[in-house]
């Protein structure tokens, strides 16, 4: 067996990996994936979405196979561009969110509403996935 020679990771090392967060914001990925909070009662799914200062115009909600998908876009202003920013961290551009739902539904009668930011999805669900009561008789 041979001896390898151990060498840290110096300081200087970590020069190479600071111009990651460097960059400007022209540069970095664009796309990201809101925050969504998932909840159920006994007839429905509900999913709220938080997605301030975009126009419901622009956002897209699909159910298949029990998967629910939220994407869009916000857009830039133009005038925008001219500022000297010291931080920027209000994001533009396009956004994806994929979500399985914890139950099968009945996707053709799923609503959604826009309220104050926030995107609201009420899903109701398939008979076969509600819960069934039933009584034993005793003989």
């Amino acid at each position: 067996m041979s001896l390898v020679k151990w060498t840290p990771i110096l300081p200087d090392s970590f020069e190479d990996m600071n111009h990651w967060f460097d960059w400007p914001t022209s540069k970095m990925s664009l796309n990201y994936a809101p925050a969504i909070d998932i909840w159920q009662d006994q007839d429905n799914i509900y999913a709220e979405c938080p997605l301030v200062g975009i126009n419901p115009a622009d956002v897209s909600i699909s159910i298949e196979n029990d998967v629910l998908t939220i994407e869009g876009q916000s857009e830039k202003k133009s005038e925008v561009d001219e500022r000297n920013y010291y931080r920027k961290e209000v994001r533009y551009g396009s956004f994806h969110r994929v979500v399985s739902l914890p139950a099968a539904v009945n996707s053709e009668q799923a609503k959604a509403e826009y309220e104050n930011g926030v995107l609201k999805v009420s899903i109701p669900k398939e008979a076969k996935a509600k819960p069934k009561t039933v009584k034993v008789e005793v003989k």
